[in-house]
């Protein structure tokens, strides 16, 4: 039985997750990559050797907990179809994987994700900040438990995302959009960092929601063969190409990936509607962008 079958939101991050499949999945390495602010564990899920492989992340905002379910269901079915022999979108998995290697780590941000599905009461010792910094509905909470935006605190442009940030009035930790006062400064940042440099990985997609939207644009380390790898799966998934503006512009994941690293980075907004988009959007939303997701593997 699938992990997510019988499975709701209020799963979104649980190690429950975790064991499951490692329980079912014996080769795949399951191991923690750093410890958020209230202690929670944040994993990755690896097939193959990980070095040098394509990294996958989800769950960098909290009320996006629909891209870690996305993530655990693409994890699910390769290694189904590894240990069956059966293909995947008509793809032998288990051939496509001989020489490389996926490294998917479903949830950055696992206590933005506990926040947004069940309130301010599970940010522990932070209750009262997240109680009255939501005004005491936290489902659209992005932030970390600081209420540090992680998709604003990497160091790619960041004086220039502070100004922005300034003139829209995120000045202070909050909900969303405030990406402290220096980069790297949360623990979850750090660890991301810490694991792209460690396991030197080749490319990188993040998984945010909403919009139909793919980014793969970031200065002038921007690779070349981004664009084309961009056009590929715009054309895999009927999504646009599109670039961020205002203050979404700088700090994020994929803009350190590639302004550091040089590598092909992407930020995958997946679905349409109004954040939190609902548990039901995930298996039609899976079915549109499986095909990208094995794609974004082979380029």
């Amino acid at each position: 039985m699938r992990a997510l079958q019988s499975t709701g939101k209020s799963k979104a991050c649980f190690t429950w997750h975790y064991a499951f499949v490692k329980n079912s999945f014996p080769f795949l390495k399951t191991f923690p990559i750093g410890k958020s602010v209230l202690g929670r564990s944040i994993y990755a899920l690896g097939i193959g050797d990980v070095y040098r492989g394509t990294l996958f992340v989800g769950g960098v905002h909290g009320m996006e907990w629909l891209t870690t379910l996305l993530l655990f269901r693409f994890c699910e079915d390769i290694l189904s179809a590894m240990t069956t022999g059966e293909p995947l979108a008509d793809i032998d998995m288990a051939r496509t994987l001989e020489n490389r290697s996926i490294a998917i780590i479903p949830c950055l941000n696992p206590d933005g994700v506990e926040i947004s599905l069940h309130g301010a009461e599970s940010a522990g010792q932070l209750c009262a900040f997240v109680e009255k910094a939501s005004g005491g509905d936290a489902s659209r909470w992005q932030a970390n438990a600081r209420g540090i935006d992680l998709n604003h605190n990497f160091d790619a442009g960041f004086p220039q995302l502070k100004e922005l940030e300034e003139q829209a009035g995120f000045t202070s930790p909050g909900p969303t959009r405030y990406g402290g006062t220096a980069p790297h400064s949360e623990p979850e940042t750090r660890s991301l960092v810490n694991f792209c440099c460690a396991f030197d990985l080749r490319q990188a997609y993040a998984f945010h929601s909403q919009g139909e939207e793919i980014y793969y644009r970031y200065g002038p380390h921007t690779p070349v063969r981004s664009q084309l790898m961009a056009q590929v799966l715009a054309s895999a998934s009927g999504y646009k190409l599109a670039s961020p503006e205002g203050t979404a512009s700088h700090g994020g994941f994929k803009d350190w990936f590639i302004d550091c690293l040089h590598r092909p980075a992407f930020t995958i907004e997946i679905g349409r509607g109004k954040n939190p988009l609902p548990v039901e959007e995930l298996e039609p939303i899976y079915a549109r962008l499986l095909e990208m997701m094995l794609i974004s593997i082979l380029l």
